[in-house]
Parts: C-alpha cells; structure tokens; sequence
C-alpha cells in the first residue's frame, strides 16, 4: 500500500489519508467543497460547492499523475437529495464524457456543514 498526500488538496481534519494505492487501485477519500488555501467552505451553491469537491479530488489525483478521466466510481453524499439534479448537471459537465459507476445518498450531516461529499475509486494509468 501506498499513501497519497497532495499538498494543494484540503488537508485531512481526521486520522485519514487522502487517498491509498492498492492493487492497482487509488482509493481517494470524501472531499468537501473546502478550499485548500482557506480550508474553509466559500461556495453557497450545490453547484459551486460539486465543482469544488471535484477540483478537489482531481488534485488528489494528481498526485499519482492520474485524473478524473482515470476514475472507475464515485459516491456522492447529498444533504438534501433535492438538489440531485443540479448536482448532476454539473457532475456531468465536470466529467465530460466520461461516466464513471457512482452511487448517490442522502445523509443528515456532512463535514463542516457542506451540501456535498464526494469519494471516488481511480484505475492506476500504465505508466502510473
């Protein structure tokens, strides 16, 4: 196993890495909305707050030299499933093409009071 760390990804705020490599595998953490530099929560928007948790685990990703087009699943933690939709609107924007397997739930609470959380699973590259 190998332990990820990126140092413009948000800084883990618990006893866990911010991603493992395992058989090929990298298995990111959930990433908040937080923004690294402030690791605080500055978008308002389920949409701001889903491109931020992308960017995020996109960064994290990078540290491997992989990217989001390298992801296989992802499981997207909604405080309120009504804003499903526009969450998804610009998970596909920020996907492109790409359609990785994803789950969706609702949960009562997430870190800092976010909107969303987003963890994935990424196949490392040939060259990784």
């Amino acid at each position: 196993m190998e332990t990820l760390h990126h140092p413009d990804a948000p800084q883990a705020i618990g006893p866990y890495a911010q991603a493992i490599v395992s058989n090929g595998l990298v298995f990111c953490s959930g990433q908040t909305p937080v923004v690294p530099a402030t690791m605080r929560i500055e978008a308002t928007t389920i949409e701001e707050q889903t491109r931020q948790a992308l960017h995020n685990l996109a960064t994290v990703l990078a540290s491997k030299g992989l990217s989001l087009q390298n992801v296989v699943k992802t499981t997207v933690f909604l405080k309120n499933f009504a804003d499903f939709p526009r969450m998804n609107a610009t998970y596909a924007e920020v996907f492109g093409e790409h359609r990785p397997a994803r789950s969706t739930v609702e949960v009562s609470r997430l870190p800092l009071d976010a909107l969303v959380e987003i963890e994935c699973i990424a196949e490392l590259a040939a060259n990784s």
